[in-house]
């Protein structure tokens, strides 16, 4: 009962909602891929479930309409990052939010074209836009890199003479950093292959990926999206007083 209630909180709220839709939309096209490759007597079905992965996907392009005024407004809080310590990682941040708030906008007018609202070619603005969501996610893969580098080398220094050792609570804080690096890596590369397949054709492995394969990456990367985010809220919750 108490998992329906935290199911049912969740799907409260925009973020919540839109992870579910992305992890069912990326589990139906990859159940839906299966079937259409792997068993012809039940193509039907998978091609049903890729045309409710298509809708699924559409659902979410139609809700980040509303995005650019949170992604602005998180992006001047930032601002040029000067509350971060390590320079490179400001300066990928500070790239990072520049490149996710011109995506929108992208995004927009391929989707206005699409529905011809806008008259104008939907191939280059979904091109410039999934460029922008790859740049992104590799300037997220180098942030997590850099962080895991640094906090593995800040765990593993020896001790200096004098100096007392890490104290055992913020040894575990950075051990959990650590592995929360790497979720967001792995989650940063799966999306990141995805990415790069939807790019015009002639783009390293851009247009080779099959349907059941984009929709493993996507399920991968939905997956520990959501489990960094109930891990969080138990976090929060643990903090709570």
């Amino acid at each position: 009962m108490a998992s329906l209630s935290g199911l049912a909180s969740a799907l409260e709220s925009y973020r919540g909602r839109d992870r579910l839709i992305r992890v069912l939309g990326y589990c139906c096209q990859l159940v839906g891929g299966v079937l259409v490759e792997q068993c012809p007597t039940r193509s039907e079905v998978g091609t049903r479930l890729l045309v409710v992965s298509t809708q699924l996907s559409h659902c979410r392009t139609i809700l980040r309409l509303f995005d650019d005024l949170s992604m602005f407004v998180y992006t001047k809080q930032y601002g040029l990052g000067a509350q971060e310590e390590d320079a490179f990682v400001r300066l990928v941040s500070v790239l990072g939010n520049l490149a996710d708030q011109l995506y929108y906008p992208c995004e927009h007018v391929a989707w206005a074209a699409d529905a011809r609202v806008l008259h104008v070619d939907s191939s280059r603005w979904w091109t410039l836009s999934t460029a922008l969501w790859a740049l992104s996610l590799l300037l997220g893969v180098a942030r997590s890199l850099w962080m895991l580098l640094k906090l593995r080398q800040r765990l593993r220094s020896p001790t200096a003479p004098f100096t007392s050792p890490l104290p055992q609570g913020k040894r575990r804080a950075m051990e959990a950093q650590m592995q929360s690096e790497a979720l967001s890596l792995l989650s940063n590369l799966a999306d990141l292959a995805n990415a790069v397949h939807w790019l015009p054709r002639g783009v390293l492995w851009a247009g080779r990926f099959p349907p059941w394969l984009v929709g493993l990456m996507g399920t991968i990367s939905s997956i520990l999206s959501m489990y960094q985010a109930a891990r969080a809220g138990g976090q929060a919750e643990a903090t709570t007083p």
